[in-house]
């Protein structure tokens, strides 16, 4: 049998759809937060800071002002740039393989991540899935130039396009409401992916949620038979 997809190209977000940096984002909040005199999330808080911004984080998270939040964000992307921005990171399960395996079936692909970009590219050189994409997008490094998922998305859709793919039918993969959001921004639809962090609610909007890379996987390719 061979493969084949619905979709003409995949859009990924990245950080808790991909990647789980959990263990090292809980440690330079710990830090950044301590040092501005402001309460560190727990693990379970994670949820409120995973997949936004940073820079609207801070403020909604902890009532920083937009000053306050952008000396915030500073103080934490240095700490990222020191501990090395692939620290702590690892892959979901799964997810790699079912990279590799779209991208030797010949389906586009591309990160549309709230990260800044130069993480994001880190992380997929880092995890060696950068030769499976034909985009790598993310967040500007101030996060507030190019930061919303709408705009992110659209990024993305774009450097596909002038890449010479086809945008006609795209798909998003992603685990929170602001890639549904970002999505229906762009008109396209999402797969949303539970093993991130994210509330049972924050699914709604999105055309399917899956539960396992497996699941994912039926969603994204089809089997034909010779």
């Amino acid at each position: 049998m061979t493969s084949r997809s619905p979709w003409s190209c995949i859009l990924w977000d990245v950080d808790g759809t991909i990647v789980d940096a959990s263990d090292g984002i809980l440690s330079r909040l710990d830090r950044c937060l301590t040092h501005f005199g402001r309460p560190a999330p727990t693990r379970a808080e994670l949820v409120h800071w995973i997949g936004p911004p940073m820079y609207e984080s801070f403020q909604k998270n902890v009532g920083m002002t937009p000053e306050e939040a952008t000396e915030a964000v500073a103080y934490y992307r240095a700490l990222g740039k020191a501990d090395g921005y692939t620290a702590r990171a690892r892959v979901y399960p799964g997810v790699g393989e079912l990279i590799a395996e779209l991208a030797a079936c010949g389906i586009p692909q591309a990160t549309a991540s709230s990260k800044p970009e130069i993480q994001v590219v880190a992380l997929m050189d880092h995890f060696g899935l950068s030769e499976h994409m034909q985009a790598m997008a993310g967040a500007t490094p101030d996060e507030k130039t190019l930061a919303s998922k709408a705009d992110i998305v659209a990024e993305s859709l774009r450097r596909l396009a002038a890449a010479g793919v086809d945008t006609s039918r795209p798909i998003l993969i992603g685990d929170r409401h602001h890639d549904i959001d970002g999505g229906a921004a762009n008109d396209v639809p999402v797969i949303f992916v539970r093993w991130g962090f994210s509330w049972p609610h924050e699914s709604e909007g999105a055309q399917a949620a899956v539960d396992t890379v497996a699941e994912l996987r039926r969603l994204l390719l089809l089997e034909d038979e010779v």
